[in-house]
């Protein structure tokens, strides 16, 4: 596992310096999920297949930017999912992104997730690591250094709801509501990463990205995006769920770009959404 973790901390550092010089022009393609891709998203994913390759303990990888499970060592005993660079759309506005990673045993299913980490490309570099527990890590010159342990408070003061308005269920909006009623405040990029890192820094909240009009198994991918988070906020004392209350780490995706309804908070929006959603 620390190996993997090493890979994880070389890939943050070269994708920090893509950031730094690389031009945010789109490639010629689009991934599976039909988004188009830049030069910089294919540039991350590259970076990353190469560092996990030199990891013998690791058996295969599937990212956001394939359409397929790749296999890299036939005895490895972990596959790793990964998205090389989530709200890489963000870039050229300057605004915060980051990679996301899961580490599971024996096959892509929440159950077996034993360790997820992302990393932050904003003013600071950090790596959030969750394993035992929740660490963070600061790049200062080209190593990560611990900084302390994340925990969440039991109520927090943010609130990110991710999704078109105009597209949210009635239950989902009267929910948002009534959290901005009891003075909750908006903090929303359009970034999972930094969003959720800000809530997980400032000790609770709420991320949403519900279940909308016109994506009803919404937007955000299971394996990729929405499993590594949900450990993270398990072992940080939070909570991470569907539209239909129900644990996210349950979830057995049928395929690798499945998409799900997300939630995640601390115990009492948690509690809060279970009263408007059932």
């Amino acid at each position: 596992m620390e190996k993997i973790f090493q890979a994880i901390e070389r890939s943050g550092i070269e994708i920090a310096k893509l950031i730094d010089r690389d031009s945010f022009e789109y490639s010629d393609s689009a991934n599976t999920s039909g988004d188009n891709q830049l030069k910089l998203d294919v540039e991350s994913d590259k970076v990353i297949e190469k560092n996990f390759r030199e990891v013998t303990s690791i058996r295969a990888i599937s990212s956001e930017e394939k359409d397929r499970e790749v296999e890299i060592n036939r005895d490895g005993k972990y596959l790793i999912s990964y998205d090389p660079l989530d709200g890489s759309s963000l870039v050229d506005v300057n605004l915060s992104v980051g990679s996301i990673f899961g580490i599971y045993e024996n096959s892509f299913r929440g159950s077996n997730l034993v360790a997820s980490a992302y990393i932050v490309y904003g003013p600071r570099v950090e790596m959030v690591v969750a394993y035992d527990e929740v660490k963070l890590y600061r790049l200062a010159g080209e190593k990560f250094h611990f900084v302390k342990t994340l925990s969440l408070n039991e109520k927090g003061k943010i609130q990110a709801p991710g999704g078109t308005q105009k597209n949210w269920l009635p239950h989902h909006k009267k929910m948002v509501d009534d959290i901005f009623q009891q003075g909750y405040r908006l903090r929303y990029s359009g970034g999972m990463v930094p969003d959720l890192h800000q809530i997980l820094l400032k000790g609770g909240g709420l991320f949403s990205y519900p279940a909308t009009t016109d994506k009803p198994k919404g937007k955000l991918r299971i394996l990729f995006e929405v499993l590594p988070f949900a450990l993270v906020f398990e072992k940080a004392g939070g909570y991470g769920v569907d539209d239909k209350s129900q644990r996210l780490l349950n979830i057995e995706p049928q395929h690798l770009h499945d998409t799900s309804p997300c939630f995640f908070g601390s115990k009492y929006e948690i509690s809060l959404l279970k009263k408007y959603y059932g």
